[in-house]
């Protein structure tokens, strides 16, 4: 399966073409359980469209694999984080 089938959506996805993880095995990306992540979050460490990617895998609510270099245990303390700030923000 191709990188660029899993980037589906609504979102400006310009930035695919310039990802260091295009020609990479996407199963990198997408370890097994409890396996190690290292790998895909080096190739992901000097990547140009880094934060692209992270924001594109927030507003997707992407649940699995390594987006932006962040699992998805880490995107979800990301949202947290955001939605604390954004209440704190309105409630002030």
């Amino acid at each position: 399966m191709a990188l660029q089938a899993l980037f589906e959506g609504g979102l400006d996805r310009t930035w695919q073409g310039r990802a260091n993880c295009m020609g990479v095995d996407p199963e990198l990306f997408f370890p097994e359980r409890g396996a190690s992540t290292r790998e895909a979050k080096e190739v992901c460490r000097g990547c140009v469209v880094r934060g692209d990617c992270l924001e594109f895998a927030i507003a997707n609510s992407e649940k699995f694999g390594i987006w932006g270099g962040m699992s998805e245990r880490e995107r979800r303390r990301v949202r947290r984080a955001r939605v604390l700030a954004q209440t704190a923000n309105t409630a002030s």
